[in-house]
């Protein structure tokens, strides 16, 4: 038998504040249950794993040992118009891809 990918937990300073980040980034909504100890956004029907956040009381202090790669059904720039707005910053750029940050300076990418 085979392991599969449950969950994927942030360590967070403000749990509800990346929660809300990344599910309305990923079209989905933080549980109703999530506290500002831990919160957790479901996947948006596609079956992917839960996004987990955790509180911590230390910050982020290094660059990101893996990320998520963000595929857009629409314009990159479109893309990263709308995830800046959500609270994201771009962090560069190499051509099609766009490396960005989610409030609390997690690295992930956009992509077409």
């Amino acid at each position: 038998m085979v392991a599969f990918v449950k969950s994927v937990t942030f360590d967070a300073a403000d749990t509800m504040r990346l929660a809300a980040f990344w599910a309305a980034a990923l079209g989905s909504n933080v549980d109703e249950d999530s506290t500002a100890e831990r919160a957790w956004v479901e996947p948006a029907g596609w079956g992917g794993p839960t996004l987990w956040f955790q509180r911590v009381p230390e910050p982020k202090t290094a660059k990101n040992r893996q990320h998520f790669d963000l595929r857009t059904m629409d314009t990159v720039e479109a893309e990263v118009e709308r995830l800046v707005a959500l609270g994201a910053t771009v962090v560069g750029s190499d051509g099609d891809l766009v490396v960005m940050a989610d409030p609390e300076g997690n690295e992930f990418c956009v992509e077409s």
